[in-house]
């Protein structure tokens, strides 16, 4: 695509871009079934005047607004180009990017293109991949560093992401097996006063870790590896006393982890082996005066070689678009009243 001055005289600092998509990729897989990303890209850009002829598209308005089109198309052919198709999703997060980049808020050199088709897992016919910028750095710390901490409000992808690693390193033999926990009830774990069988009372704590793994790993197969010893699903209380070795573990509502909890499991780490800790600092569910221990490792350890902290915002919520707004909703709600996910810091927050 390239920019050129405006035939018809624009006004002074107009610009013109023209781009044309290669014969072997149909207009629709550029413009969207009925035009829907034509659409998200004329919303994205109202001062833009965009025109299609055939398979020619050009941008005439403001020049570094069109700058930014001419980028955006050129990074959609470079997905396109791998066989993964664009969405309305990726085009506004490739907008997202692009205009972060512009304004120098991104300090990477990574290209939408370079994050949209990274691919992590793939599994039954589908492909995990990061979706946002920050996504693609959580991932790219998970296989540069042996202990990553993935930070963010709920929808970001901490664990998912994760999980997706962790299968891809027994797939690949980087480890021996999967071990994935989480801090059961409370801090307390308080399992003695719940009904049932311990694997009941378990169960309701560790079931998205479940979820999660049936998404990556053929169902059939699940039983067999836990049997085996290859999967590990348990509550975090099951690691105290434990060396791991050859192993990635996941840690994850580390923000429901007291600060004992929190030193015990990170010296759980042994030989050949990779933690990642996932959390959301903002949803502690610990009783009044406990300390998050998610929150303390950071002041503790930020800065330790080897030990990195990804952290995410309601920018890489990957849930229904709904999701990041009642998330930045609640942060400034939180800024104004000096509250904490709407109540009194202090009080206790309960997960709904």
């Amino acid at each position: 695509m390239t920019q050129t001055p405006t035939a018809h005289t624009p006004a002074q600092g107009q610009a013109r871009a023209q781009f044309t998509v290669p014969a072997q990729h149909p207009m629709v897989t550029v413009l969207g079934s009925g035009d829907s990303l034509l659409r998200v890209i004329e919303k994205a850009f109202p001062a833009a005047d965009i025109h299609v002829r055939g398979n020619e598209i050009s941008a005439v308005g403001d020049a570094a607004e069109v700058a930014i089109v001419q980028r955006l198309f050129d990074e959609m052919m470079l997905v396109l180009r791998t066989g993964q198709p664009m969405t309305e999703d990726a085009v506004e997060r490739s907008i997202a990017m692009l205009r972060a980049s512009e304004n120098g808020t991104n300090d990477g050199q990574e290209t939408p293109a370079e994050v949209l088709t990274q691919n992590i897992l793939s599994s039954r016919g589908r492909t995990i991949r990061p979706k946002t910028l920050n996504q693609k750095r959580y991932v790219d710390a998970i296989d540069k560093h042996t202990i990553v901490f993935g930070i963010g409000p709920a929808g970001t992808g901490k664990t998912y992401l994760a999980m997706a690693k962790a299968v891809q390193a027994l797939q690949s033999k980087q480890v021996n097996r999967i071990i994935l926990t989480r801090p059961a009830v409370e801090a307390g774990e308080r399992l003695g006063f719940l009904p049932g069988t311990l694997y009941e009372k378990i169960d309701p704590y560790l079931r998205p870790l479940y979820d999660a793994l049936h998404d990556m790993l053929d169902p059939d197969s699940i039983p067999r590896l836990m049997a085996a010893g290859t999967i590990e699903v348990a509550p975090l209380a099951y690691m105290r006393g434990r060396t791991l070795n050859d192993a990635f573990i996941i840690l994850d509502e580390a923000q429901n982890t007291s600060p004992e909890q929190m030193k015990m499991f990170l010296t759980r780490l042994g030989f050949d082996s990779k933690i990642v800790i996932t959390g959301d600092v903002t949803q502690v569910d610990l009783p009044n005066g406990t300390k998050s221990g998610l929150r303390q490792v950071q002041d503790i350890l930020e800065g330790l070689d080897d030990v990195h902290f990804s952290r995410l915002s309601s920018q890489d919520v990957v849930r229904h678009k709904l999701v990041g707004r009642i998330v930045d909703a609640y942060e400034k709600y939180d800024s104004k009243h000096g509250t904490e996910n709407g109540t009194h810091k202090g009080g206790r927050n309960k997960r709904k």
